[in-house]
């Protein structure tokens, strides 16, 4: 059988393929979070995933290539959720005041509280030097947001000349600080603690960057 046949997958190999590269994937991150970077092995990913080392290699290759692909997986979950707030918050002809307090919000006490964040926070925050993804891999949901503050901007909502650092304005304002609540309050702190933050925050962000006369 030529190389060329032998390349191409049906299907249902293509399948098996794909849950294999799945399987591989989580078990690395179990590991990853239970062990360190460091110390999870190829021998032990390949074990609780239930399949071989040479597997392992063929799909991913070395340990800092799959601890990678368990980032960026991790980032894409999050970077949705993100997406998925601005395009429902943030919506044209809604109150500014109104959709940013609901956006910041929603992703204070819905994508932060949601296992993709967490698993991001402790792959990421490890003591040990641990391979990164690259800026333009872990900023896309920072840059999904300047998007749309250029688009406020250009509709004449917002004084932006720089949409990438009113998204970082803003961020530092509401996520930032809310998260800073929750971490230094834990579990005495309430939602409506959160909400009081980050609406003092839009307040803050607004006066710096809302239009107050003719656009």
């Amino acid at each position: 059988m030529s190389r060329a046949i032998a390349a191409v997958q049906t299907p249902g190999r293509r399948r098996r393929s794909e849950g294999k590269k799945a399987a591989i994937l989580d078990a690395a991150e179990t590991l990853f979070i239970a062990e360190g970077y460091e110390r999870a092995s190829v021998d032990a990913i390949a074990a609780r995933a239930q399949v071989s080392k040479r597997t392992v290699y063929d799909h991913f290759g070395e340990k800092a290539t799959i601890f990678l692909k368990v980032l960026e997986r991790v980032n894409d979950a999050l970077a949705d959720a993100v997406q998925a707030a601005i395009e429902e918050e943030l919506t044209p002809g809604r109150d500014l005041r109104e959709a940013l307090t609901a956006f910041g919000r929603r992703v204070v006490t819905q994508t932060v509280p949601s296992s993709d964040y967490v698993t991001f926070r402790r792959l990421t925050s490890q003591h040990w030097a641990v391979p990164r993804l690259a800026e333009a891999v872990r900023d896309r949901p920072e840059r999904m947001l300047e998007e749309r503050f250029a688009a406020l901007a250009a509709g004449g909502e917002l004084m932006a000349a720089a949409p990438r650092l009113a998204a970082r304005h803003f961020t530092a304002l509401t996520i930032g600080l809310a998260l800073e609540t929750l971490e230094a309050g834990g579990e005495d702190v309430s939602e409506p603690e959160i909400v009081t933050v980050i609406a003092d925050g839009v307040d803050a962000f607004l006066r710096a960057y809302r239009r107050t006369g003719p656009s």
